[in-house]
């Protein structure tokens, strides 16, 4: 039961609890926008551009080669390329024989590449680096462009070792 005294607390504190913390501050649709970078496995989110293995190979030697070793083949960071098909979980996990969506690839790439600059790759420099490294896959060919229509359609091996979050999205 409500007492007058607690019925005055909480009129007097409601204020105060409607107001928040104060922390931080407002955010603009435009600053918020910069940060909603998200790419769903059908390609939801892609930005405009495109890229071929042949433009995305300068690219890999000069921003990733140094972690990742020559052709993606292993350094002192992952290897992209090269494992046998995944027979546990503890075989070695490359691009071809563990991810799932190349989309997630363009994903992953764009927001957390390279290990010292995320985020500092521009759209296009990001398909290159995909059509790279699915080439070094040899899941596309050398001279196929990826971009928001053909990168989507791109099979990966290990699609089927999943069980979808959202299956509609396929």
């Amino acid at each position: 039961m409500f007492t007058p005294r607690l019925i005055y607390l909480m009129l007097a504190c409601s204020p105060a609890f409607a107001a928040g913390p104060n922390l931080g501050q407002p955010i603009s649709h435009a600053e918020l926008a910069a940060w909603d970078i998200n790419v769903l496995p059908d390609g939801t989110g892609l930005p405009k551009g495109s890229g071929t293995a042949a433009q995305g190979a300068p690219i890999y030697a000069q921003k990733c080669a140094a972690c990742h070793g020559e052709q993606g083949k292993g350094g002192i960071n992952a290897a992209l390329v090269g494992a046998p098909p995944m027979k546990s979980m503890d075989s070695p996990k490359t691009i071809a024989n563990f991810w799932p969506y190349s989309t997630t690839l363009f994903d992953f790439i764009r927001r957390a590449m390279p290990f010292t600059q995320p985020r500092s790759l521009g759209d296009d420099e990001v398909y290159a680096l995909t059509a790279y490294i699915l080439a070094q896959n040899k899941l596309i060919g050398e001279k196929d462009v990826m971009d928001a229509q053909s990168l989507p359609k791109v099979k990966m091996p290990n699609r089927d070792g999943f069980i979808p979050r959202f299956p509609e999205k396929m």
